[in-house]
């Protein structure tokens, strides 16, 4: 099988010659000190060798759960926030049919999501949907305590047991979370669901390749043997004893990282794929979550080109020159579709008669960077072979390993978020929780 393919030489000829090079020792280091357990949030490293360890038998266990929902239900909830439902949804959107919804073939289940908001009108009408479908739920939470999915599981709880039964419930509701504590676990011992574990050691935003990611992967009816077998690709092709150059995550933390002294502090990462979306969406929280600390961090944005182009384009040509972009290019598409001829050609189109969509899309990513390119941003270039479960490992596994470099490199801890808790200590206080008194008295203090 091929590998993914990053190309940096739109981005290193704005730095000084040999600047990306410059950083191969601290980048060996970076690896180094994660293989040997010795950098900072070293107790959160099981992401590390993960591809690499997971068994088929374990494997298996996730595809026998998997089959149970996907024989008794038409759609499945997952249940999470963060890193408990993004890595997931990247990967069942970039391989679902773009109308999975309306062209559902009746052999596998829609895949929902709760959890992730607190919006009472898509709540009202996400539990409206369900009066008339045998629905399932996989509630990924570690501590069960987690306001936006507590309160969408306890609607989706009471709604499936009462449409559904207790005894139907118990065999289509699966938890995700602790070994052994919190919320989720005691409701899940108590009722009696098939339970999976998301480990000690493994952040959420780096939980992809985690029961958190493959169960509903695996719902979906994709081929988690193929999506974990890609990352142990990439986790071999990006370990300490590869030559610099050879090792894209290393090559990639250290252009983000001459660039970030450079002055270009928002990396935008860019897709010509609509499918790809959702992978925007978990790279985002991987990166924003992981290097935002003591006033630190490239901020990371994207984009979905050409769609995009036609907004964000404006400021990405012309605007402050503080960007940079990193573009994941498809090879080949699934399908081949083609330009039809028109007598009349009012549209002007007809020099594109015969020629696949595609090409018009590949020569807009071309013309799109050497605009950009021009026009003062820097371009890195990720080419994906194909858009399949083993191409999808190999970017999860390539970009959370550069996560972890770059981090260092940043000297931060890439594995904390000590910021995501100011907005909940405010919430729970201003809804009167128990135990946020003073919390509550402070802050009507300040609203007055």
């Amino acid at each position: 099988m091929e590998k993914i393919v990053l190309n940096v030489n739109k981005a290193a000829q704005f730095l000084a010659a040999d600047k990306i090079a410059s950083f191969a020792p601290a980048t060996k280091a970076a690896i180094e000190s994660m293989e040997n357990g010795t950098c900072p949030g070293n107790d959160f490293l099981g992401w590390l060798h993960l591809p690499s360890s997971i068994t088929p038998e374990f494997l298996a266990e996730i595809k026998a759960t998997a089959a149970v929902l996907r024989e008794n239900c038409e759609v499945v909830i997952v249940a999470g926030i963060g890193g408990s439902y993004l890595g997931a949804r990247a990967v069942i959107e970039a391989l679902s049919n773009s109308f999975a919804q309306l062209v559902n073939d009746g052999k596998n289940p829609v895949v929902l999501y709760a959890g992730n908001n607190i919006g009472e009108d898509y709540l009202a009408e996400l539990t409206d949907y369900l009066k008339t479908k045998k629905f399932g739920v996989i509630n990924i939470s570690k501590s069960g305590t987690t306001t936006e999915t507590a309160l969408a599981f306890r609607l989706l709880k009471k709604q499936c047991e009462d449409q559904r039964g207790k005894e139907m419930a118990k065999k289509v509701i699966v938890a995700v979370t602790d070994a052994k504590k919190g919320a989720a676990r005691v409701t899940a011992t108590k009722e009696g669901y098939a339970t999976f574990v998301i480990p000690d050691n493994v952040g959420g935003r780096f939980s992809v390749l985690t029961p958190v990611g493959l169960l509903p992967i695996a719902v979906a009816g994709f081929d988690i043997d193929q999506l974990v077998a890609g990352a142990a690709a990439m986790e071999a092709a990006t370990g300490a004893d590869v030559p610099f150059m050879e090792n894209p995550s290393a090559v990639y933390a250290a252009t983000r990282f001459a660039l970030y002294e450079a002055g270009k502090k928002i990396e935008i990462l860019v897709n010509f794929q609509p499918k790809l979306h959702y992978m925007m969406e978990w790279w985002k929280q991987l990166y924003g979550e992981s290097e935002g600390k003591d006033l630190k961090g490239i901020f990371p944005a994207a984009v979905d080109f050409s769609t995009d182009l036609h907004s964000m384009g404006q400021w990405i040509q012309e605007g402050e020159r503080s960007i940079f972009e990193t573009v994941i290019s498809i090879e080949k598409p699934e399908h081949e579709l083609h330009v039809p001829s028109d007598e009349e050609n009012l549209d002007g189109l007809n020099f594109l008669a015969g020629k696949r969509v595609d090409e018009v899309n590949k020569m807009a990513e071309l013309g799109t960077q050497l605009a950009h390119v021009d026009g003062g941003v820097p371009n890195m270039r990720l080419s994906v072979p194909q858009l399949n479960e083993y191409y999808l490992g190999q970017i999860i596994y390539f970009f959370e390993k550069a996560c972890g470099i770059h981090c260092q490199l940043l000297e931060i801890n890439a594995f904390n978020q000590p910021g995501v808790e100011a907005y909940k200590k405010n919430m729970f206080a201003l809804l009167n929780k128990p135990g946020y008194e003073k919390e509550s008295e402070a802050i009507q203090a300040r609203l007055k």
